[in-house]
């Protein structure tokens, strides 16, 4: 270690590549169109780079094994053989077939970007499904779900991370090898047997563990980082010790490998004992998003414990102000002692882009308030060297912190009066439909006269190659805009009266003008901002560039108005007005931490809720408003999720509440338990709440049923995430379930999801047969 310098560790960093490399070799090894070995050099040549950046930015502390071809919890499956016998493993290497197998299943993958969640292909004619995904905490990152059964044997079926490690030694570079710790990975898993508690499988976990930590300290490792998130949780004496009787165990067994135990996207809390009492070298804790736990940390530290503090956010993308961070330090410094102190991010630079000088088309001033991974690794750097006591070494980057966070203090391009005034003057009225939903729909049902169980899609229709091909000419110059907009105007019409021929009751526009559900809003919207290269990994090899949300935010003119009316022009049915809702697009974006969220995403109501009238006077009499985060935006304490659910709700009546009775308010939402949710759906009352149900066989409407759910709901009768055409009869038994459930009048019928995905021809026997479920259940009534 340099004597001018404090330790400074990243714990990961983005493993994709600049211009997306990983991506493309992925894609192309899985089309065929490229060997293994090809990706297997795309992947080391990707690594060697990664190491290489951070040392010549001055990284000390460099990870290894936090590179992954799809995802690190699925490395962590393999590397222990939890591998479920239908991919057909019989011990030995894991070869890149069965785990592509389990990341993507035999039918590939798509991604329903109308939703924004990842689905794979069901797999189960041609082969193995994929393994379940889920959000990584409350991140927008995805991983592959563990699965485990109360026979599961446990056997070390992948050396990646001691090869890696090995790899990285060969290049020069002494690494910390990153593993996800053993707690976390059970607690993250499923068991086949829902009575099952997968940490009963602990003690024959932990050798596999030993066996890796002792291969790694046989090659030279003198330090290993273990990640177990899962000390921000909520967790009962079960699970603290287990950690207690893990850590117990490894460092008993593999003694001269010292252990940073790194917790992230929290603060321990009642944890706090748990984790100082572990037999641990070193301890990571984040003071991005807990800051507040820095004291009670220092308060009860044991001596000898080396603090690794995540001071710069490693999950969003603004410049950090060195000089608060600096005086925040500098006492802990005096108080604990260099040789006890790592400066690091919060968190694993996974979730951040690259490199901010890749792009080249930002306003000069948000630019300048913005870091990506490479300019977070700078901010480490001037931070260790400043608390080395090297103020002068750093002085200029120093000064240009202070410079960039004044500059956005006082921006008038981040602040509006006129939007600040706007907020002052929300009254409990504009959160408040006029009428309740009984009176409400006595209305809207003399209005719209629909048939029992009436039918409608949830939004989007499939954006085919020639889509995105027309969207990309017009992107370059190649298409004029009169040229693109008739093409679109063309798909519109056709997909209008192809709904009419079938017999839908409710119909859509189709959305052949959106690029995403999120970004489409985003670029009209003042006080958001988007990047060429700005990529993060979703899962696999679904890249987004989340919009960046800098400054208040106001909609200057009518965003989709135009769009409703060319199609409702075209027909006489009901056409559903098609938006995105104030949570979502905040979850989905990079969102500005100078104000509260609750803030910033009442300022995204207000201009939703400008939208939304506006649509109403153009004579839009059914409106939807996905709110296809809400849920997943939960606080990862529980004690938290009453005030987030409180502002989520409020941010979506305060867009939905502006209409008369005789307007139909729509919402959808993801995959979700709503057990636990379910005062705070009732509490949106929307009209109507399309869901995704088909692949629990209607089970998730157990909540509405018990509940009493009085407002009309679609449970989606098909699961579009599957390229498989359901027949009528499925679809009957899957409607009959919820007759079970719901009464005939609450019922709606729908697809799950939207169906940007999918293929026409997937699409259109689908619908057919989803129209003559529906005319089924009426004839038999």
């Amino acid at each position: 270690m340099s004597v001018t310098s404090l330790p400074v560790a990243t714990l990961g960093t983005p493993r994709i590549g600049p211009r997306r490399e990983l991506k493309f070799a992925l894609e192309s090894f899985w089309a065929g169109t490229s060997s293994e070995r090809a990706l297997l050099e795309t992947a080391a040549a990707l690594r060697a780079a990664n190491w290489a950046r951070q040392k010549s930015l001055g990284v000390t502390v460099i990870p290894s094994n936090d590179f992954s071809l799809y995802d690190q919890v699925l490395d962590t499956s393999v590397m222990v053989g939890a591998i479920p016998d239908i991919y057909g493993w019989k011990n030995g290497p894991v070869s890149l077939a069965t785990y592509f197998a389990m990341a993507r299943g035999a039918q590939g993958e798509a991604h329903d970007a109308s939703c924004g969640h990842a689905h794979h292909g069901d797999g189960h004619e041609h082969g193995a499904p994929a393994q379940e995904m889920t959000k990584w905490f409350d991140t927008n990152y995805h991983y592959m779900v563990p699965e485990f059964h109360k026979d599961q044997v446990f056997k070390l079926a992948s050396r990646k991370p001691i090869d890696e490690y090995q790899e990285a030694k060969s290049l020069g570079y002494q690494t910390r090898p990153v593993l996800v710790g053993p707690v976390t990975f059970l607690k993250l898993g499923k068991s086949i047997d829902p009575a099952f508690d997968p940490i009963l499988l602990l003690d024959r976990l932990i050798p596999v563990y030993v066996e890796v930590l002792r291969e790694l300290a046989k090659r030279g490792a003198e330090w290993v980082q273990i990640d177990e998130p899962c000390l921000v949780l909520d967790l009962d004496d079960a699970a603290r010790a287990a950690l207690r009787h893990t850590y117990a165990e490894i460092v008993a067994n593999v003694p001269d490998l010292k252990v940073m135990l790194a917790t992230y996207f929290g603060a321990l809390g009642d944890n706090l004992e748990t984790a100082l009492s572990l037999p641990v070298a070193g301890l990571h804790v984040d003071l991005k998003r807990a800051p507040e736990q820095l004291d009670a940390v220092l308060a009860k530290v044991p001596a000898g414990l080396v603090l690794s503090l995540g001071v710069i956010d490693g999950r969003n993308v603004w410049r950090a102000n060195l000089a608060q961070i600096l005086e925040r330090l500098e006492p802990v410094i005096a108080r604990v002692g260099k040789d006890r102190v790592q400066i690091a991010p919060s968190c694993s630079m996974l979730h951040v882009p690259i490199d901010l000088e890749l792009e080249d088309a930002l306003d000069t001033d948000v630019e300048s308030w913005l870091a990506f991974s490479v300019q977070k690794i700078k901010e480490l750097t001037t931070l260790a060297s400043a608390l080395a006591g090297n103020h002068a070494a750093v002085a200029t980057s120093l000064a240009d912190s202070a410079k960039a966070a004044n500059l956005r203090k006082t921006s008038p391009k981040i602040h509006s009066r006129a939007v600040a005034q706007r907020v002052e003057a929300i009254d409990d009225g504009m959160r408040r439909r006029a009428s309740a939903f009984v009176k409400r729909a006595e209305v809207q049902r003399s209005q719209f006269r629909l048939p029992r169980f009436p039918t409608t899609t949830i939004g989007s229709f499939p954006q085919t190659a020639e889509v995105r091909s027309a969207r990309a000419a017009h992107a370059r110059g190649a298409m004029s805009y009169v040229q693109y907009e008739q093409f679109l105007k063309d798909e519109t019409a056709r997909t209008v009266r192809w709904q009419e021929e079938i017999g839908l009751d409710v119909l859509v526009h189709g959305e052949f003008e959106r690029n995403d559900m999120v970004q489409y809003f985003g670029e009209q919207l003042s006080g958001f901002t988007f990047t060429k290269h700005g990529w993060v990994q979703s899962y696999g090899s679904r890249y987004v560039r989340p919009p960046i949300l800098f400054g208040d935010v106001a909609r200057p003119e009518p965003m989709t108005v135009g769009w409703w009316r060319y199609a409702q022009s075209l027909t006489t049915k009901p056409m559903k007005a098609m938006l995105t809702g104030p949570v979502t697009i905040l979850n989905w974006s990079f969102v500005r931490d100078d104000v509260p969220r609750s803030e910033a995403c009442r300022q995204i109501a207000l201009a939703i809720r400008d939208e939304v009238i506006d649509l109403e006077k153009a004579g839009a009499r059914m409106i939807q408003i996905d709110e296809a985060a809400l849920r997943e935006g939960l606080p990862l304490r529980r004690s938290e999720w009453e005030t987030y659910l409180d502002w989520a709700v409020e941010s979506f009546r305060l867009c939905s509440s502006g209409v008369v009775d005789a307007t139909q308010i729509h919402t959808h939402m993801c995959y979700s338990e709503f057990n636990d949710i379910i005062d705070a759906i009732a509490a949106m009352d929307a009209d109507v709440i399309s869901i995704e149900t088909s692949r629990s066989k209607m089970e998730l409407l157990d909540a509405f049923k018990s509940y009493r759910y009085p407002n009309e709901i679609g449970p989606g009768v098909y699961d579009i995430h599957s390229p498989r055409v359901p027949a009528p009869e499925e679809m009957t038994q899957l409607l009959s379930l919820a007759r079970q459930r719901l009464s005939d009048a609450q019922l709606w019928i729908n697809p799950d999801c939207g169906l940007k995905t999918r293929k026409w021809d997937e699409v259109r026997p689908a619908l057919v047969n989803m129209v003559a479920a529906a005319r089924e259940l009426r004839s038999g009534q």
